[in-house]
């Protein structure tokens, strides 16, 4: 008993020991598959953003929007006419004359109008003698009526014949002044003082009455006209600073500023005809000289200048049938935003209200995005080959 007892209570303790190992076990052969599957299964790859080229391009408070052709040219311009039909006898200035206010330019033949004139003239002193003499019988038969030496009758028609001379003495007055006035007319007078810009009658010509003998540009405020095209309307206003150069002067510039912008195009040239009055003309600026106008950016309501953006020509996109450019926002997706385009250049485009200082805009690359797709930006190398 005592040989047999040691090796059974060895086995007994070798039994006893299992219970505990095996959850032990177990928990290893778990983590080793977890381990093995971990393993086994690939890492997945990282998404790949498009790279677009772009960049936050520079507002330019002072930069030309837009450069025109345009003509010097009187703000008011109007024909001198005659107000009555008759043969040019004389004019006293010729083509680009200076003319004084009242200053007498052309005459007619004065000989019919005078003749009327002496006709009327003559009926209204018949017409003014056949008055008095109604009056004078009026006040008699007045006074005889107070008497009871006439009838009433009689009175009546006294006081009838008597209204009938004043009309006719007032009706004659009328019409001695209107001939007096048509032999005033027969003399042209200039009512504004300006320049002989252009000449329709000459001398001995039968003219009708409101025909066109001389065109007057009258002296004072000098305007600058240019014909617009409707690419370019959108950027303008009424008000707008503008620079006007002109090469009969060497290049001499002058300040204007808007003055009013046709609301309707030409049929013909489909441009917008723009007026600008010149601030401070001086005596060598000569009407009808060519002229280039710069237009600046425009100011707002508030008093601040629209800012605007000069792009590369490939920034540009569209958005139905409009101009839009691809705006980079923070997060790195794409928002396409409507701008108005001011002009066009060889490589570039002037844009404005569409872009704010700092933001980033897709300058290659547009066709290939999609709104609302994340890409990685790249700027450009050499940003300036852009504008060249």
């Amino acid at each position: 008993m005592s040989a047999i007892s040691p090796e059974l209570g060895k086995v007994s303790r070798q039994r006893g020991s299992s219970p505990v190992r095996r959850p032990i076990a177990w928990s290893l052969s778990v983590v080793a598959l977890v381990a093995l599957s971990a393993c086994g299964k690939k890492e997945a790859p990282p998404v790949t953003l498009r790279p677009v080229v772009a960049m936050a391009p520079v507002a330019d408070m002072h930069s030309v929007q837009s450069s025109l052709p345009a003509t010097i040219e009187a703000r008011y311009s109007t024909p001198l006419s005659f107000r009555v039909g008759g043969k040019i006898i004389e004019r006293r200035v010729r083509l680009g004359d200076s003319v004084k206010a009242g200053e007498i330019v052309a005459k007619l033949d004065p000989a019919d109008n005078a003749k009327n004139a002496a006709s009327t003239a003559a009926q209204l002193s018949a017409a003014q003698h056949q008055l008095t003499y109604a009056e004078q019988q009026l006040t008699r038969d007045r006074a005889q009526a107070q008497e009871n030496l006439i009838a009433r009758a009689q009175l009546e028609q006294t006081e009838n014949a008597y209204a009938a001379a004043l009309a006719q003495r007032n009706q004659a007055q009328a019409q001695a002044a209107l001939s007096a006035d048509q032999l005033k007319y027969t003399t042209l007078v200039a009512d504004r003082a300006g320049v002989i810009t252009a000449e329709q009658a000459d001398t001995g010509q039968n003219v009708s009455a409101g025909q066109a003998v001389y065109n007057l540009a009258w002296s004072g405020e000098i305007d600058v006209v240019a014909d617009v095209p409707e690419t370019a309307l959108g950027s303008l206003t009424v008000g707008q600073k503008a620079s006007v150069t002109l090469a009969a002067l060497g290049g001499k510039q002058f300040a204007a500023l808007v003055r009013e912008i046709s609301p309707a195009a030409d049929p013909q040239s489909r441009t917008y005809r723009v007026r600008m009055t010149l601030e401070a003309p001086t005596p060598d600026v000569r009407l009808g000289m060519t002229a280039d106008v710069a237009f600046f950016a425009r100011v707002s309501a508030s008093g601040a200048s629209t800012q605007v953006f000069t792009l590369p020509s490939t920034a540009l996109f569209h958005a139905g049938k409009l101009p839009a450019v691809w705006i980079v926002k923070a997060d790195g997706s794409l928002e396409l935003r409507r701008v108005d385009v001011s002009q066009y250049g060889e490589h570039t485009v002037t844009v404005s209200n569409g872009i704010s200082p700092g933001e980033r805009v897709v300058w290659q690359g547009v066709h290939t995005v999609s709104a609302g797709e994340k890409v990685r930006v790249v700027v450009p190398l050499h940003p300036e080959d852009f504008a060249s």
